[in-house]
């Protein structure tokens, strides 16, 4: 099991702004995005956004800043936005495409039908992406055995001063993952901000249509690893996607958070 950063990378550190400072800098976000415009890519980043005026700035400016020798698109997908969403989009310069089924499954399937790459990278548009996240994870999809590739994320505290609370707060989830909930299917794991596989395999599972009361993203691992072969956690901390602690937030903290977690395992 790795060990979690005690500290948000400096990488993460840069994207810290609030929305204006984004919208201030947009012409620079839209010059570094232009290298991912590619008509034959070899990957592509797809990012579902309802209403994200907020934060879609950010983690386009993260992604900006992406290292890797393959051809990437990024490909954005308006889910009836109402508020300044697309305009957003069309400023930073990205590929977008709007669904007017309201979902986030119509909104992943849409991007998976009109993604130009052979293998499909899912994002958010409330997360912050280290360069190294795109090669982390659609590299082992070399290997022919891994059907989908997977990351973790972290939380992203608005002060980096708080990271020392959810440091610990991960680890404990990471210790009931590996030892007290070691039982569960691996597929519940894999999460929509950080997952990839092959868009042909993708499209021969029908994408994300699962049953009632099933994710949607992990589903569809399920299918993927059921017709074409395993699952792959990446474990190296450069693949962590940093996510905003709004959830976490919205449950009442994070120690309710954690309560209801050990409430929620000992069931």
């Amino acid at each position: 099991m790795s060990i979690r950063p005690l500290r948000v990378p400096s990488y993460i550190i840069v994207q810290q702004h609030d929305a204006k400072w984004f919208l201030d800098h947009v012409g620079d976000i839209f010059n570094d995005l232009q290298r991912f415009r590619h008509e034959s890519p070899d990957v592509s980043v797809i990012i579902p956004a309802y209403n994200e005026e907020e934060s879609l700035l950010r983690t386009l400016s993260s992604l900006s800043k992406t290292i890797t020798t393959q051809k990437v698109e990024i490909l954005v997908v308006n889910n009836n936005s109402t508020d300044s969403t697309q305009r957003l989009i069309e400023l930073a310069g990205v590929r977008s495409i709007i669904e007017y089924k309201q979902g986030v499954k119509h909104a992943r399937n849409a991007g998976l039908l009109a993604a130009k790459g052979k293998v499909i990278i899912n994002a958010d548009a409330d997360s912050v992406y280290s360069p190294y996240w795109v090669d982390l994870l659609s590299l082992p999809l070399q290997d022919e055995s891994i059907a989908c590739a997977y990351g973790k994320f972290a939380f992203l505290p608005y002060r980096a001063s708080k990271r020392i609370s959810y440091f610990l707060y991960e680890t404990m989830g990471d210790v009931f993952k590996r030892v007290i909930q070691r039982d569960k299917d691996e597929a519940m794991y894999v999460y929509g901000c950080s997952s990839a596989y092959r868009k042909s395999q993708g499209l021969s599972v029908n994408g994300y249509e699962h049953p009632p009361g099933s994710n949607e993203d992990g589903y569809l691992a399920l299918k993927l690893r059921d017709k074409y072969g395993r699952l792959h956690q990446i474990t190296d901390n450069r693949s962590l996607v940093w996510t905003s602690d709004r959830r976490l937030m919205e449950q009442g903290g994070l120690l309710k958070a954690f309560s209801a977690r050990v409430s929620s395992t000992l069931k």
